[in-house]
């Protein structure tokens, strides 16, 4: 397992429980943040379960969930920019990471997702 994507992850995770902090603290938004949160730290917790996964398939299912839920993470990223409750910068920030971690899931899924 690429420890590096375990590290980018994390980083994002801690972003994510940053996002929320701001957004139920300062803007009183708690519904797309919780959203965002849960899925925004899913990714790196999925990650940290394929670390350990007991065979292949197992590996590429955490995968696949990681890269499911940084597509969820991007949904909600993009729903908050758009309604303006985070702003355009704010949220090419953010997305950047999430769109890097979200490549680097998909190739290692399309490596490790059996054949057929």
């Amino acid at each position: 397992m690429d420890n590096n994507l375990y590290k980018k992850s994390y980083t994002f995770a801690i972003r994510m429980v940053k996002l929320y902090q701001y957004l139920s603290r300062d803007k009183q938004e708690f519904i797309l943040s919780k959203q965002v949160l849960r899925s925004g730290t899913s990714i790196g917790a999925n990650v940290a379960e394929a670390n350990g996964a007991i065979s292949k398939a197992d590996f590429s299912s955490k995968i696949a969930i990681s890269y499911k839920e940084s597509l969820e993470t991007k949904y909600w990223l993009s729903l908050l920019k758009d309604t303006g409750i985070i702003s355009q910068k704010a949220f090419e920030s953010v997305f950047d990471d999430v769109d890097e971690i979200s490549k680097i899931l998909f190739s290692i899924l399309r490596k490790t997702r059996p054949r057929g």
